[in-house]
């Protein structure tokens, strides 16, 4: 099959005949034993114009394959290899006679040994695998199917031939691989990653001029064959070259992982910019460049006297969320010495949890230096690192709280957002159960205070956590045994050396006096030093003198440092320097992205705040960048130093009327809340939509147009969606904090984010209450219910919506009032009072009828069929759920219509009528499948087979309970056990 399709008996190849009848034969193999019907049979050969007698020719063309294969079949015996199946065909082989089974076969070896660490292992398997090809897959089969099925085994090929080169390439073999990555690079010129692994062999190699070249060429092609630019990794690699990133130098070849799996890898050269293998191919695995570490010394076992937390198991995942180490880190180093006697100096684990707490005034370089020492030991703590930014000093006020963070962290552990408890006690108690035994870093970057860190804490030995602060924290030191470091100024030849590194020892030997005045003027501060590096670097022809004396001009214009923790006077004025350096919209940009309360900010964001189109927002956001005011940690996404934010937000008030102020985060919110409603109707679609008010002038929301993309934008954005409901309710906009919860709930809903619901509900209530705004008191009401019931707080769902239901109706709002009725009956439903649910599902229901909402009457006559069978009303809760069915199928509502469909099987389930149950079911899995409900299905498929099960059909009930277990499983939903249950009782 990997090349022409070619049979063998023991040594002897076989005549297969006719190109047409060896289709019939690839297409029964490429079937692997399922039937294969004749008419698609047909097909394959001769697409969808056969001749007449393309059945009969068809079945001599079986015929003689059945001679070919089985010559020695006696007469009148059933052939074994090509049998008949209804009005089709099947062929049974083993599975290690097929290469192309083969092929696949050593794929997903490699996939395991790769994530067992064993990268060497894993690139000899796709050397093997990809050694049975012979040429193009099916080669000279005539007929649609061949063209159709050769495209998607060539892909595969290429695709496993792409990370075979990436493992190559990450084992130190570049020089081995650039003939063969240039012939590929030619033959395929629109394939990025190709072009990504030739450009770094290349450079590896030492071609930096050849990797250029490679790089234009592939740009070449996009923009000629199909008028596009190359995608943000290729981009980046090919800026990285440009500056010689030092990172992108091989390293030390990578140990095999410990037992579990590996970490998740950034991609080539550690930046996340860079891609790793194209989605689509056998298994995932991690760009060039990666280097994954293990310890292979034994995992000591906690000592039993301690009382550490029985550790909690789940999908192995393995965090390295470490940010990038300075690609040029100089100076600390007798900082670094202290700390590193801190760990044993044979490179076994600690014995006991060991806490760092690095502290200093801000810019100092704790981050930095607490990054790097990280990076440096991380090999250590094979059970992986962990990083958090705790915004202690967050100069909009937004620390982040304890609990925040322990969400943070259990989502980076893998554990399912709805096994996250609601009560912070049991999180944290469930954060040191999932570390319990793991060795672990732990980076709690710009901590507040010690209550802040204390249950981020792990709870067994073995661990190891760097705290940094402006706070001495000294209940961490005193209470829980820390090692304090305060990092002081760095040392004039430390300062030399930074400066050095970026400027270049020449250029500052030939100014020496100039280079001291720098240093001393930047006060040895780490990011002093390095805005002026970066302002010297962009002007090469300029003398050091002439950057001195821009410095000493501006210097004594602002104020002193006040203490340990206030911006200085040399760090001011520097900012001040690169800020009066910018062009005058770069610099009112900079001005405005301090009244930002988010943790980053994307460009169409940046466009709204400013109020300028996208395209001069980049181009500005580019200006801040090159003068390092502004970071661009992932492509299309901003975020300012904290420090860096402080003097923005002193700028916009001394520069900005209180109205340009207002006028700019209004913008800047309402951009939010209009392009998350833009999400709304592929998320949940068909739902009523919340009135939202006009968008002011230079706002332009996102426009989305899959659901994928609508989901991938509010996950992307959710904590600046948080944020933004909290900013919006202290800065005099009531209607955003409020609506904008209403807009999300879907979205909080499908990824489990209850905390955040329950967060954003509960701070739009609280606005909307003060700005004496009832009809947002409402909305936010129901919203902050239905969080509350996804929370599984059942009972206390209850009130809020009783609190809406009066509001409305004091209101004389008909249609809120319908729907917090009917939201009321689902609640008694849910929390098991199904005769308060018949109650006041029945009274939406009338509401619904008097005030002529069809859409409603659909949903609430379902769950009021849903609590009558329940209740074992069945009579009349087929007549509900039929009534529903036909308004549900008249107004397209697809995701209820599946759920009665679900209802009404479980209805005849009940009653014993089996065939019936199974129509249903079977009808509720179109629905489902066909609007994307994965939960739907499952749950369907598990009532499915309880009908079959009952229907005495016990195998097609293993099946059907099979596929719910997947679905579940998948899911992470709780139900899955129950299936479990039912297929261990099954035997």
């Amino acid at each position: 099959m990997l090349g022409p399709v070619r049979a063998w008996r023991g040594e002897q190849e076989l005549d297969l005949g006719s190109p047409q009848q060896r289709v019939v034969l690839a297409t029964l193999l490429l079937g692997r034993g399922r039937p294969v019907a004749l008419g698609e049979l047909i097909r394959a050969v001769w697409g969808e114009e056969p001749p007449a007698a393309a059945v009969s020719v068809l079945r001599t063309y079986v015929s003689r394959l059945r001679k070919v294969l089985e010559p020695g079949r006696e007469p009148g015996r059933p052939p074994a290899l090509i049998v008949s199946v209804g009005d089709g065909y099947a062929i049974r082989v083993p599975e290690d006679s097929l290469d192309l089974a083969v092929f696949e076969q050593r794929v997903t070896e490699a996939k395991r040994r790769y994530a067992a660490g064993e990268l060497s292992a894993a690139g000899e398997l796709l050397h093997a695998a990809l050694g049975a090809w012979q040429g193009p897959a099916l080669a000279g089969l005539p007929g649609p199917l061949a063209e159709s099925e050769c495209s998607w085994l060539d892909e595969q090929r290429l695709t496993a031939l792409e990370t075979r080169l990436d493992i190559d390439v990450t084992l130190g073999r570049h020089d081995t691989v650039v003939p063969e990555l240039l012939s590929l690079a030619a033959r395929h010129p629109l394939r990025e990653q190709l072009c990504r692994l030739l450009m770094l062999a290349l450079y590896r190699s030492g071609q930096q001029v050849g990797a250029l070249e490679a790089y234009g060429r592939t740009r070449d092609a996009l923009v000629t064959e199909l008028g596009i630019e190359p995608g943000a990794p290729l981009k980046d690699l090919h800026h990285r070259i440009l500056t010689a990133d030092p990172s992108l130098l091989p390293g030390p070849t990578p140990a095999p992982f410990p037992a579990g799996g590996p970490f998740p890898f950034p991609a080539t050269g550690s930046s996340p910019a860079v891609s790793p293998s194209p989605a689509g191919g056998p298994f995932p695995f991690p760009a060039a460049g990666s280097s994954p570490a293990t310890d292979p010394s034994p995992r000591p076992d906690p000592p039993a006297e301690r009382g550490f937390p029985d550790p909690v198991e789940y999908p192995a995942t393995r965090p390295a969320q470490l940010p990038a180490d300075l690609p040029a880190f100089v100076g600390r180093q007798a900082e670094l010495q202290r700390i590193r006697a801190l760990l044993p100096e044979d490179g076994s684990p600690p014995a006991t949890l060991v806490i760092s707490a690095i502290g200093g005034m801000g810019g100092i370089g704790k981050s930095a230096l607490a990054v790097h020492w990280a990076h440096e030991v991380a090999d250590r703590f094979p059970d992986g690192q962990l990083y958090i930014n705790l915004r202690g000093f967050d100069p909009t006020g937004s620390v982040m709280t304890p609990d925040e963070a322990v969400r943070v962290f259990l989502d980076a552990l893998g554990v399912p957002p709805q096994r996250i408890p609601g009560d912070f006690d049991a999180q944290v108690a469930l954060y040191r159960s999932v570390l319990a035994r793991r060795r672990v870093l732990v980076l709690l970057d710009n901590a507040r205070d010690t209550e802040q860190v204390r249950p981020l804490l792990p709870g067994s030995p073995g661990s190891l956590v760097i705290v940094t602060s402006r706070s001495r924290l000294s209940g961490l030191i005193a209470g829980e045994g820390a090692h304090p470091l305060t990092l002081d100024q760095m040392t004039p030849t430390e300062a030399f050396d930074l400066l050095a590194a970026r400027l270049g020892t020449d250029r500052l030997a030939e100014e020496p006096r100039a280079a001291g005045e720098i240093i001393a003027r930047c006060g040895r501060l780490p990011l002093a030093l390095a805005i002026v590096a970066a302002h010297a670097g962009v002007r090469p022809g300029f003398p050091l003198s002439a950057i001195a004396e821009e410095v000493r001009d501006s210097h004594g214009s602002l104020d002193a440092f006040a203490g340990g923790d206030d911006i200085t006077t040399d760090v001011r004025a520097v900012f001040s320097w690169s800020y009066k350096a910018l062009s005058a919209p770069a610099a009112r940009l900079f001005r405005l992205l301090g009244l930002h309360c988010g943790p980053d900010i994307s460009v169409p964001a940046v466009a709204a705040l400013a109020g300028l189109p996208p395209r001069e927002a980049r181009g500005l956001l580019g200006e801040l960048t090159r003068a390092h005011l502004l970071t661009e940690h992932f492509p299309g996404r901003c975020t300012l130093h904290d420090l860096l934010r402080v003097y923005a937000a002193e700028r916009a008030r001394a520069e900005e009327t209180a109205r340009e102020r207002d006028d700019a985060v209004e913008r800047l919110l309402t951009w939010y809340l209009h392009t998350a409603d833009a999400t709304y109707p592929h998320i949940t679609p068909n739902r009523r939509r919340i009135p939202l008010e006009p968008l002011p002038d230079g706002c332009r929301p996102l426009v989305f147009t899959t659901r994928e993309e609508a989901l991938e934008w509010c996950e992307t954005e959710r904590p600046n969606l948080v944020g933004a409901v909290h900013q919006a309710a202290g800065s005099g906009q009531p209607g955003i904090a409020w609506r904008l919860p209403a807009v999300l709930w879907g979205f909080f809903y499908l990824r489990s984010h209850t905390h955040e619901w329950l967060d954003t509900a509960t701070t739009g209530l609280a606005a909307a209450r003060a700005a004496h705004d009832r009809k947002g008191e409402a909305q936010a009401l129901a919203d902050r219910s239905a969080a509350l019931r996804d929370s599984g707080r059942l009972e206390e769902a209850i009130g809020p919506l009783r609190e809406a239901m009066a509001i409305f109706r004091d209101l004389g709002n008909a249609a809120g009032r319908t729907s917090t009725v009917a939201n009321l009956g689902d609640a008694y439903l849910q929390a098991g009072h199904l005769r308060k649910a018949v109650e006041y599902t029945r009274r939406g229901l009338a509401i619904a009828r008097a005030t002529g909402n069809v859409w409603s009457q659909g949903i609430a006559l379902s769950n009021l069929g849903d609590a009558y069978q329940r209740l074992g009303r069945f009579d009349e809760a087929v007549d509900c759920l039929e009534q529903a069915l036909a308004i549900l199928r008249a107004h397209d509502n697809r995701w209820v219509e599946g759920i009665t469909l679900d209802i009404l099987g479980t209805v005849h389930r009940r009653l014993h009528r089996y065939d019936e149950a199974v129509e249903h079911y079977h009808q509720a899995l179109k629905t489902h499948r066909d609007i994307g409900n994965r939960w739907g299905e499952g749950h369907t498929l598990g009532n499915l087979g309880d009908a079959q099960l009952g229907a005495g059909e016990s195998e097609a009930a293993r099946g059907s309970w099979l596929e719910a277990l997947a679905i579940l499983s998948e899911c992470d939903h709780a139900d899955a056990e129950k299936v479990r249950e039912r297929l261990a009782r099954l035997g």
